[in-house]
């Protein structure tokens, strides 16, 4: 049973993970290669996060990423 709740849990959290884990790291390196500012004067990384992560949780909210 705790097998169910934490695979659950971790299920639900999925977009948010994909968010942090994988398009941060892809929205920070996509600036740094095409040499582009990020905006607001952040660091490539905390705007990746920034954005990955808000992109993560309406993808959980929403069920879809479309």
């Amino acid at each position: 049973m705790r097998f169910v709740r934490s695979n659950a849990a971790l299920t639900a959290a999925g977009p948010i993970l994909f968010g942090g884990a994988f398009l941060a790291p892809l929205i920070a390196q996509s600036l740094e290669a095409a040499s582009l500012p990020a905006p607001f004067g952040l660091e490539p990384i905390h705007f990746g996060l920034a954005l990955g992560l808000t992109l993560g949780v309406v993808a959980a909210f929403r069920g879809r990423w479309v």
